[in-house]
C-alpha cells in the first residue's frame, strides 16, 4: 500500500496520513458483489476519474469532468453501455449523476467492473458524501462533504481504493 492509496479499514477510510470516518454499501463488504446488492466490492480499485456539479462548486483538480444536465450511469445489465456514463434520453435503467440533492456534487469514479462491465457484476461504485453518518449507502464509499473536498485534489492518477477481505 502507498500514502497515496484510500484505504478502507473497520475505523474509517485511511488517505495521506489521516482517518476519515465512512460509510459503506447496506450490504457489508463482499467479494461477490452483484447488481443491487448494496455491497461494497472488495479489491483494489483504480480510481479512474472525479466528477464535479460546476454550478455548485469549483473544479477540485484540473481532470475533474463537470457533471451537466442530461448526465446519467447506466445501471442496467441488459443494456451494451451497462456501468458507464450515459446521456439523457435513455430507455434502460440508470442513476441520474445531477441530482436536485447534494450527494452527488463530487464523485470519485473507481474502475470496479469497468471498463469492460460484466453483465449483474455491479455498477457504480463511487466515493460521494454520504447523507448522514452511519446511514449506509448502495454500496459507495461515503464520506463528510468537507472530508471529500480535502481528499479530492489530492488524489493521484496512480490513486487506488482498497477494500480489503
Amino acid at each position: 500500500m502507498k500514502a497515496t492509496d484510500l484505504v478502507f479499514t473497520p475505523r474509517g477510510l485511511r488517505f495521506a496520513g489521516r482517518m476519515f470516518p465512512c460509510t459503506i454499501g447496506r450490504g457489508g463488504i463482499s467479494a461477490r458483489k452483484r447488481e443491487g446488492d448494496g455491497a461494497t466490492p472488495v479489491g483494489v480499485h483504480r480510481i479512474v476519474g472525479i466528477l464535479y456539479r460546476p454550478d455548485r462548486m469549483a473544479r477540485p483538480t484540473g481532470w475533474a469532468i463537470p457533471i451537466r444536465p442530461g448526465d446519467l450511469w447506466s445501471d442496467d445489465s441488459r443494456d451494451e453501455d451497462y456501468n458507464t456514463m450515459v446521456r439523457a434520453p435513455y430507455p434502460f435503467s440508470h442513476e441520474v449523476l445531477r441530482r436536485a440533492d447534494p450527494l452527488y456534487d463530487l464523485v470519485i469514479l473507481t474502475d470496479w467492473n469497468w471498463p469492460y462491465a460484466v453483465p449483474g457484476r455491479g455498477s457504480a461504485i463511487f466515493i460521494h458524501r454520504w447523507r448522514r453518518p452511519g446511514y449506509p449507502t448502495e454500496g459507495c464509499i461515503g464520506l463528510r462533504p468537507a472530508d471529500l473536498h480535502w481528499i479530492a485534489p489530492r488524489i493521484r492518477f496512480s490513486t487506488r481504493l482498497i477494500v480489503p477481505q
